[in-house]
């Protein structure tokens, strides 16, 4: 029967002090949180305290001063004891008290053993002598059947925890293995594999995503962020060949790292490039000069401008890459720009500035296999020359001149795109014999009449004379 008592005490008591951990962390983090070391709700350490305390102070009852002292001194002890072997076992503390005043080996404070000292008195005084009342109307039958339930699943939920911990502490050592052959120059591909592992140690296994839920400290602690640290730091001697690292934000200078505005002054280089590329293709390859843009008003081609920023974004971080992956990889994304370009000018402007119907492996006519060699080309340039130069040219810029410039060329490229729209849709207006109907369409029809637009726009043509 004693036995019997022990154990319902042991249950109730796991329970209880899981569920009074969950309301603290309700108040403390404003949520009903499982602290607890198993996956159910069930804190064994506050049942065997409870079983101690029973079998060593019952008989100390009726005397509350000496009751008092015993618990605050058996329950610390207790405490210290399963926090220590806890920390062996698992390789973290499962609560840590060493940034608090009067803390005994970072284990157990002086108040809150006071604060125990008050919760075994209550215990054993009043809520084990109400329990053992209630035990009594439980059939003995069903109280061991009750009893024996419990213990085998909390059972398989201590070897699932346990076996959880020991791989988890298998892992960490592996990546601290892998972690340790980082140096700078070392592959992209191995940096993100590490960086992979690291991030799936925490979130990949369910049983592990709780645990470091129940143990927040658990990610903080130093032989884990050794990792997360040393990802860090390779990641920065990398990328101090290819973008200079600060120490504060103020000795960074104008549009430094990958940012919006260092995009946006990518696209307008890259747009003015890319005529500059047409119109050397014309002359080499098609024999004759041809000024070919992509706006009315300057030597732009977007498509080029949006092809230079979409492979700084892809590639921005893969630069420590090969050669060849380089080149595969840009001709992937070059000619998937490319297409999406062609769809979207025949979707939202009724026309198409390219047709690559007639040649070979081409892609609905939107992109061949040949231009997406040459964006792989382009690409691996960009990558490897191209964007350090632009980008420490870029960053040369003051940043007062800078912000007024940027301001002043955002404008400019707004009205540009806005009115090179409105002069194509003129353009097609005319074309389908529809007369100018206010005073902005009459100046569209004087400064960007047929034989203008068929200077800027040459292989421009409406989907409908496409067909």
């Amino acid at each position: 029967m004693l036995l019997l008592n022990l154990s319902w005490y042991f249950i109730v008591f796991s329970f209880l002090g899981w569920f009074a951990d969950g309301i603290r962390t309700l108040f403390t983090e404003h949520r009903f949180h499982n602290r607890g070391f198993l996956a159910s709700s069930f804190c064994p350490a506050y049942g065997g305290c409870a079983v101690v305390m029973y079998l060593a102070l019952n008989p100390l009852r009726e005397n509350k001063i000496i009751l008092f002292a015993s618990s605050t001194i058996i329950l610390a002890v207790t405490f210290i004891i399963i926090g220590f072997v806890s920390e062996k076992i698992m390789g973290f503390k499962p609560w840590d008290f060493s940034d608090n005043k009067f803390n005994i080996g970072s284990y157990m404070t002086v108040p809150y053993a006071l604060l125990l000292g008050i919760t075994g008195t209550i215990l054993v005084g009043l809520i084990i002598p109400v329990l053992d009342t209630l035990l009594i109307h439980i059939p003995l039958k069903i109280s061991i059947t009750l009893v024996l339930c419990i213990f085998i699943f909390l059972l398989i939920d201590t070897i699932f925890s346990f076996v959880t911990i020991i791989r988890l502490k298998k892992k960490i050592k592996a990546l601290h293995e892998d972690a340790a052959l980082l140096e700078k120059g070392v592959s992209q591909e191995k940096i993100d594999e590490v960086r992979e592992n690291y991030n799936k140690l925490f979130t990949q296994n369910l049983l592990r995503k709780r645990l470091a839920s129940a143990f927040p400290e658990l990610k903080k602690r130093v032989y884990v962020q050794e990792i997360a640290d040393k990802l860090e730091g390779v990641k920065l001697d990398n990328m101090k060949e290819y973008t200079t690292v600060y120490e504060s934000k103020e000795e960074k200078p104008f549009a430094f790292g990958l940012c919006f505005t260092k995009l946006f002054y990518l696209f307008v280089i890259g747009s003015f490039v890319g005529t500059v590329l047409e119109t050397i293709w014309a002359v080499i390859v098609e024999g004759h000069f041809e000024f070919r843009v992509g706006m009315v008003y300057g030597p732009f081609i977007p498509v080029y401008g949006g092809g230079a920023c979409f492979l700084t974004i892809v590639l921005y971080k893969l630069y420590k890459l090969n050669d060849t992956l380089i080149y595969a990889i840009s001709a992937v994304v070059g000619a998937t720009f490319e297409y999406i370009c062609s769809w979207l000018q025949e979707t939202f402007l009724g026309t198409v500035s390219w047709d690559y119907s007639n040649t070979p492996f081409n892609f609905n006519g939107r992109t061949n296999l040949m231009y997406a060699l040459i964006w792989g080309f382009l690409g691996l340039v960009w990558v490897r020359y191209l964007y350090p130069f632009a980008a420490k040219l870029i960053e040369k810029i003051p940043k007062r001149a800078g912000s007024i410039l940027t301001t002043f060329l955002i404008i400019f490229m707004i009205f540009n795109s806005v009115m090179s729209v409105a002069a194509v849709w003129r353009w097609e207006q005319r074309d389908d014999g529809i007369e100018a109907q206010s005073s902005f369409e009459m100046y569209l029809d004087k400064y960007f009449d047929d034989d203008k637009m068929e200077m800027l726009f040459p292989h421009m043509q409406s989907t409908e004379d496409n067909d």
